[in-house]
């Protein structure tokens, strides 16, 4: 690659990326000082030394031509699978999940790169298949795509992660020009199945009253009599589709199927949930609920945010994460300690840079001529704005826990090597995009 070219790189990009692991360095240390200025955490050592080596894996990616990686993705995407499986049997056990490999300090979390590699592999599928006539069979083969890495994440388990494959899959096939109404139908199954799943827990758990209409959710006789009711109206409604090309039996069966599968999906979550998953949710609907216990994290996180003010209480002044009120801070709420040492300004600095990425990427997808190109940076948005949604939603009470990080910031080698090689990719597309 020419050196004119390379300077043409994508400075506020790269440069947000590098503000937020700076960020994140600060307060990863300030989350390991005791309120008597004890420094009792190295964490912060191991960040600045997986930032440095994210950046310089993020800048070798940005100078080779990303569509090298187009015959690659496969032998990619199906390591990172093989790499899930052995870690499903063979990873350490953290907080409840198998998702980690490695051997003493040194450890990786396949998953994290899993997001990476199932992005460009679906990207090369839709780019070869955007001549093909059956969008439903396009749709459906990208479904799969996304979903098999997808659950073997969530047989780890970690629900989280998993989480973040619906998005990009969602995005991805939707800029790709894949009829609204499929991507319509697996937004809408999403939405249903988690209706179904909080409204019992809100009428038993919060609510403490019993609901006929409710309780019939978790009785395995009405579930199933239900979905054969549904199955046997969907068969009718379809065979009167091939018959008679009417589009109301379309609808008919569209509608009836959603119905089926989110019920359906819904009863068996909550039969292989785990109790500290349920009670996460219960707790987000509530959170004093359980004040010391699952609802804990939520009320301190909301306690800090709010104790910082407009200005914050200054860098190292927090006492949410000094006192170890505050769980998980290096982590999942490293956003509760950065807003309560830097306050609302802080927090909009955080929003702002994370726009900036977001807007870069969007930016990137629409100028580039080469779909494959385009169809990864969509994949990345999708990726990081979920991300940044999710966590700063979860710290500030709006959304539940789910154990997600916030890229750049939250402490975690992998999350953060993971991210620094997308901004590597969405560079090296940057780039190049005027070339076909």
């Amino acid at each position: 690659m020419k050196l004119r070219n390379f300077l043409e790189i994508d400075l506020p990009l790269i440069f947000s990326a590098i503000i937020l692991s700076v960020f994140g360095i600060l307060f990863i240390y300030s989350s390991g000082v005791t309120s008597t200025g004890v420094l009792v955490s190295t964490e912060y050592i191991r960040q600045i030394i997986w930032a440095v080596a994210g950046l310089i894996a993020a800048l070798i990616i940005a100078i080779v031509d990303y569509r090298r990686f187009y015959d690659l993705s496969i032998y990619l995407y199906l390591g990172t699978i093989a790499l899930l499986v052995y870690t499903c049997f063979f990873g350490r056990l953290v907080n409840g999940a198998r998702a980690w490999i490695g051997v003493g300090a040194f450890g990786i979390q396949p998953s994290e790169f899993a997001k990476i590699t199932t992005i460009v592999f679906l990207a090369r599928y839709l780019d070869g298949s955007k001549r093909s006539r059956n969008g439903f069979v396009r749709f459906a083969l990208s479904c799969a795509i996304v979903f098999v890495p997808m659950v073997v994440i969530l047989l780890q388990p970690d629900f989280g992660t998993s989480l973040v494959f619906i998005p990009i899959l969602l995005v991805m096939t939707f800029i790709t020009g894949i009829s609204l109404r499929y991507v319509l139908f697996l937004g809408a199954c999403i939405v249903f199945t988690a209706l179904f799943m909080v409204m019992p827990l809100w009428q038993s758990n919060i609510l403490h009253q019993s609901m006929p209409s409710m309780n019939i959710l978790n009785n395995m006789k009405f579930v199933m009599i239900t979905i054969l009711g549904l199955g046997i109206i969907d068969a009718v409604a379809l065979f009167g589709f091939l018959r008679y090309k009417k589009r109301y039996f379309y609808w008919i069966v569209y509608f009836t199927a959603i119905v089926i599968l989110s019920l359906g999906i819904s009863f068996v979550s909550h039969k292989v949930l785990k109790d500290y998953q349920i009670m996460r949710l219960i707790v987000f609907l509530d959170p004093n609920v359980d004040p010391r216990g699952s609802g804990w994290n939520i009320i301190q996180s909301i306690t800090a945010i709010g104790s910082g003010g407009f200005l914050g209480r200054g860098y190292l002044q927090g006492t949410q994460s000094h006192y170890r009120f505050l769980p998980q801070q290096s982590t999942d709420f490293i956003f509760s300690i950065f807003s309560e040492e830097w306050g609302f300004l802080g927090g909009l600095l955080v929003f702002t840079l994370f726009l900036i990425i977001c807007l870069r990427l969007v930016r990137i997808m629409k100028v580039t001529l080469d779909p494959f190109g385009a169809y990864i940076a969509a994949g990345l948005s999708a990726m990081y704005i979920f991300h940044f949604l999710i966590n700063v939603g979860m710290t500030m009470g709006i959304m539940p826990i789910t154990g997600i990080p916030l890229l750049f910031m939250s402490y975690g080698g992998s999350a953060l090597t993971s991210a620094m090689t997308g901004i590597g990719l969405a560079l090296s597309i940057y780039i190049r995009r005027f070339q076909h």
